[in-house]
């Protein structure tokens, strides 16, 4: 349990996003509120058909609603109308420690850091199966080898955010993508980032897990190519263009070495056909460069955005003589990303 006066004057959300979590909610909004004593619980209810937010709300939960479908939607919505110094991202369906919380908090503002990761710690196989555990290293190896750097654990779902963070990230995913974005919005402004090792467990008997894994896993990925493509497009036209040029080469060497050997040209419509690739291949790699260019300007633009609001350390210092936040001794330490 956190003391009332540790986070006193920070000002801290914790947003729980929920579709028919009835029977796990109420626990999770209670261990909540005992991990964070002076935390504001919005608990998102994405069109639920049970009593979820009829119990949030009798837990103490601030209940608000999110028509449109999608844990991304939820996420933008909460990030827009909520505004918090601190804020905290957690599932509802009890599948994370939400005791840690307060953990997480302190090591945003010890660092102080924009972004801590909740990495997942599992021993019970049915909570994550091998499939959803090769996928996220799969995915999260992905991420790591196109923006050069790798979180642990880029899927999971509990996080803690700066208030720069969150007023600089764009939210555009809809549903379980979302994770994926906010790792990549990490990745891309370079913000300082720890990761802090956190219970995982199954969900309670009668939950039911929204989680699709071909499915998902589809989607992240083609997020992923989508990502790269607006975020790498000297890497993304570059490899484009080199298969292009690939082909061009193909084609058209044998006219060539035909037209040394021999001066006469007999394959025509090859040698058209080769030389538009080759024009393409230089026209995809142009347009790369001038994709680049832009991106350049629009990370600029985010990173201006990001730096118009206070560090974690202003929060803290604006809040007074507070106590020196101290990671409990069984916790492990943060991993610096």
């Amino acid at each position: 349990m956190t003391d009332l006066q540790e986070f006193a004057g920070v000002d801290i959300a914790v947003i729980v996003p929920c579709y028919n979590e009835a029977v796990a909610v109420t626990k999770v909004v209670t261990e909540l509120r005992a991990a964070l004593p002076t935390a504001s619980i919005y608990v998102y209810d994405n069109n639920s058909t049970d009593d979820t937010a009829e119990l949030a709300r009798a837990a103490g939960a601030i209940v608000r609603h999110e028509s449109r479908k999608g844990k991304g939607n939820v996420v933008r919505r909460a990030f827009s109308d909520v505004d918090a110094d601190v804020y905290v991202l957690i599932d509802g369906d009890d599948t994370y420690d939400a005791a840690r919380a307060g953990d997480l908090v302190r090591v945003l503002l010890q660092g102080p850091y924009d972004h801590v990761v909740g990495v997942r710690k599992h021993t019970n196989e049915e909570a994550y199966r091998p499939g959803h555990t090769l996928g996220n290293r799969v995915l999260t190896g992905t991420v790591g080898a196109l923006f050069g750097r790798q979180i642990t654990d880029m899927l999971s779902g509990y996080r803690v955010f700066s208030r720069r963070y969150v007023k600089s990230f764009p939210a555009l995913a809809q549903e379980f993508e979302i994770e994926t974005e906010l790792t990549i919005h990490s990745l891309h402004l370079r913000v300082p980032v720890a990761e802090l090792a956190i219970g995982y467990k199954e969900r309670p008997t009668g939950g039911e897990s929204k989680l699709r894994t071909y499915r998902d896993g589809t989607r992240i990925l083609r997020w992923i190519l989508s990502v790269t493509r607006l975020e790498r497009p000297t890497l993304f036209h570059g490899i484009l263009a080199s298969v292009f040029g690939i082909v061009s080469l193909i084609l058209g060497v044998p006219v060539v070495v035909e037209y040394v050997d021999t001066g006469l040209v007999p394959r025509f419509p090859t040698a058209i056909l080769a030389s538009t690739m080759g024009i393409v291949a230089i026209l995809v790699l142009a347009v790369g460069y001038v994709l680049d260019a832009i991106m350049r300007g629009r990370q600029e633009a985010a990173r201006l955005a990001y730096l118009r609001l206070p560090a974690p350390q202003t929060i803290e210092a604006a809040a007074g003589e507070l106590p020196v936040p101290v990671v409990p001794e069984a916790s492990e330490s943060p991993q610096v990303v």
